[in-house]
């Protein structure tokens, strides 16, 4: 059977920086880009492995604004 990988993209400009995908991340992959600050002011999320991404869209599921997108592949 093959592992389920997953893909995760931000639409990082529409990101508010609230941190819940962080918090939902069961393999804690999901961080705040310290470095980064989108034309809004904030700090927006994203994957610091995406190969430890497990595809379950814990992340996409709670964020309140529509921001992720995860994409489901066989590896």
């Amino acid at each position: 059977m093959a592992k389920i990988k997953g893909r995760v993209e931000f639409d990082t400009e529409r990101c508010k920086g609230c941190a819940l995908c962080v918090t939902a991340c069961p393999v804690k992959i999901v961080e705040l880009d310290q470095e980064a600050i989108n034309s809004k002011g904030y700090h927006p999320a994203g994957v610091k492995d995406m190969d430890k991404c497990i595809a379950c869209t814990n992340c996409a599921t709670i964020c309140p604004d529509l921001v992720i997108t995860v994409f489901k592949q066989d590896s």
